[in-house]
């Protein structure tokens, strides 16, 4: 790290002032003898991009601060140093860190979804321009998790990360396994608390964690996952039904982020490259594991490494100030003028990681099948999942007679994902289910 001589302020062009831009400014007003403290200099916001101009604001802009809907003011203007992202949506953040990549600036951002789909080509310029380009915001808000991966862990080889990376579909599953309410209901609470989205599809349905789940494999391992071959699975239409069998096995179902190094492939004495399992799901966690703790629109992270061994993240996820302080840590980063670190390691292109294909992970299971009351049915499921090599650990037989049938729930012992949908392929060709069967991973 090379310390600044200059104790200009930093210039700042913010792009964006919804929830987390606003948050920034109210802390740079009041962090402002900290960051002095720290940095030896003051950061100062010098114009504010929005979309309407007009629009009333409960947070005054910052004193001195133009406002303007022309990009093209943060980009040229040679007293900003600094763009700070936080407009979210693609297209047009990634044109605005091109430019400002280009223009000679570093750059801050808190776009996942950005970063995890067409990050590189922005990494890429970004070392082409030497210049900074920091996210720690993008991943988990306020858990310091970026940073964790991308310095205090590098003495480290990581086997395993695994995490609760999105506060609203955990917020929903909260609420099911406490107060035992449907998912629509749960969801419901969750936009009325300001947790969920009106369009909440990018939560519940696996896609923020994600994309975020795409950034941390970068960090962790340098290597690019593409988001498109990532294997994703939300939390849409869970059932109540399911989290109280769970319950009664001594589980929680949480939406779970995972990445591990899997063994060579074909039994090769050493893996040509880093190939990884990975994915978003929902999956059963004993209630013993600090993960199945985790409740309300928190986040949570563990990371086993192999010399610090396992370490546990938590915190807020989400939300004005604890993402702003996140932003606002990059930006006092920016202001000592530290050497671009941006992804981790020092090769300029990222090898593509070798893929687990996701029918062949490994892995316990939990399945419920409603099945009709009649004698042998249970020998026919069982033979079902011999017949595909699954062996079950336990079994809960639901007594009663209901519109869909019998709940017959299994927990099998560790066994191929390809091997699951097989065994309940065959049940429903045999026509022994009376509706589709419910299946998670156990962790």
């Amino acid at each position: 790290m090379t310390r600044n001589s200059d104790t200009r302020p930093l210039g700042v062009g913010l792009a964006g002032f919804g929830t987390v831009g606003s948050g920034l400014a109210r802390l740079l007003e009041d962090n402002a003898d900290i960051i002095r403290r720290r940095t030896g200099r003051d950061v100062v916001i010098r114009a504010v991009l929005v979309r309407d101009a007009h629009k009333a604001r409960e947070v005054p802009l910052p004193a001195g601060a133009e406002l303007t809907t022309d990009p093209a003011r943060l980009v040229n203007d040679p007293d900003i140093d600094v763009l700070v992202e936080l407009m979210g949506g693609i297209d047009a953040a990634r044109s605005i860190i091109s430019a400002a990549l280009t223009h000679g600036k570093h750059v801050v951002t808190a776009n996942k979804a950005l970063l995890a789909e067409d990050g590189l080509a922005l990494f890429r310029l970004a070392r082409k321009k030497r210049r900074i380009l920091r996210y720690e915001a993008s991943v988990a808000g306020a858990i310091p998790v970026v940073e964790a991966l991308k310095e205090s862990l590098v003495g480290n080889r990581i086997e395993s990360l695994m995490g609760i990376l999105n506060g609203t579909s955990n917020y929903i599953l909260s609420e099911m396994t406490s107060s035992g309410v449907e998912f629509d209901e749960a969801l419901r609470q969750a936009q009325e608390l300001g947790f969920a989205e009106a369009d909440p599809t990018l939560d519940i349905d696996g896609h923020d964690a994600a994309h975020k789940l795409v950034l941390l494999i970068r960090l962790a391992w340098g290597v690019d996952y593409p988001y498109a071959a990532l294997a994703v699975r939300g939390i849409r239409g869970m059932a109540a039904l399911d989290i109280r069998f769970a319950r009664e096995f001594g589980y929680r179902i949480k939406l779970i982020g995972q990445a591990r190094l899997a063994a060579p492939e074909n039994g090769a004495s050493a893996p040509t490259g880093v190939r990884l399992e990975a994915g978003v799901f929902p999956a059963l966690v004993h209630h013993t594991y600090l993960l199945a703790r985790v409740g309300g629109a928190y986040n949570a992270l563990r990371v086993d490494a192999n010399a610090a061994g396992p370490l546990f993240f938590h915190g807020r996820g989400a939300g004005s100030l604890p993402t702003a302080g996140a932003v606002l840590a990059d930006l006092m980063a920016v202001a000592r003028e530290e050497r671009p670190n941006n992804t981790g390691f020092a090769e300029g292109e990222l090898e593509r990681a070798a893929i687990v294909p996701p029918e062949d992970w490994r892995s316990p299971y939990y399945v419920r099948v409603m099945v009709e009351d009649t004698p042998g049915v249970l020998r026919d499921i069982s033979g079902c999942m011999a017949a595909e090599g699954i062996s079950v650990a336990q079994m809960i037989q639901k007594a009663g007679q209901g519109a869909s049938g019998l709940p017959l729930v299994f927990m099998t012992h560790e066994t191929t994902a390809r091997a699951m949908s097989g065994a309940l392929r065959r049940a429903a060709d045999a026509g022994l289910l009376r509706e589709p069967a419910v299946y998670y991973r156990v962790l």
